[in-house]
């Protein structure tokens, strides 16, 4: 069962079981890993299709040393080209790689074991809500330039109990205004009003925007 079905040489029926369970699997890894996420659809596509790509160049290369190295720094460019993502989808690719990886070298009894204990354990973590109350946010606050930004908040943050972190600051409007960008985390779903109607009298009613985190860059420029 956990043998692998290929043998010397790959036959038509070799292929078409290998490449079909790749597609089956990598279809079946896009519906667990978007079940309750908001993961968007070009994803959910690409963990269709990349079991089914990765078990193909690992068939064609059919232990080739040359060609193995050609293709792992093949993927590395890709990696470069691609915007970074969050954990869960991080987690997401590795995990359609590896069952195309299994399903390549033939080994689909491996596949299919792996993606059972997977799709047992994301499920059993999403409805558990592991760490559900304090996914991170982000809060972005314009100050005027003259006001200093530096624990300006901290008293409204440590009252309703929001870690917050400063993660940029740049110059807006010709230099006259701050943008402060924050990663805030806090029990609950939402922000309460009662916070951002805090916030407002600090900044003098000036431009907030809170929501998901949309760049995962950590750096501060001015």
């Amino acid at each position: 069962m956990l043998q692998s079905i290929l043998g010397t040489e790959i036959t038509l029926t070799s292929l078409l079981i290998v490449l079909g369970s790749a597609m089956i699997l990598g279809i079946c890894t896009a519906v667990v890993f978007s079940f309750k996420s908001n993961m968007s659809r070009s994803l959910t596509l690409s963990l269709a299709v990349i079991p089914v790509v990765v078990a193909a160049v690992i068939m064609l290369v059919n232990g080739n040393i040359g060609t193995g190295v050609a293709v792992a720094g093949a993927f590395t460019l890709v990696r470069y080209r691609s915007v970074p993502g969050s954990a869960r989808e991080i987690a997401s690719i590795f995990i359609a790689m590896a069952l195309g990886l299994a399903s390549g070298l033939g080994y689909i009894g491996v596949a299919v074991i792996l993606f059972a204990l997977v799709a047992i354990l994301v499920i059993a973590l999403t409805f558990l809500n592991l760490g559900g109350n304090t996914e991170s946010k982000e809060l972005r606050i314009t100050l005027p330039e003259n006001m200093d930004y530096n624990g300006l908040f901290d008293d409204i943050f440590r009252e309703n109990h929001i870690d917050a972190v400063i993660k940029r600051v740049r110059l807006t409007n010709m230099g006259t205004l701050f943008e402060i960008t924050y990663h805030i985390s806090f029990p609950g779903e939402t922000l309460s009003k009662s916070v951002i109607d805090a916030i407002r009298v600090r900044n003098g009613n000036l431009n907030i925007v809170y929501g998901v985190i949309t760049e995962k860059d950590s750096y501060c420029s001015l």
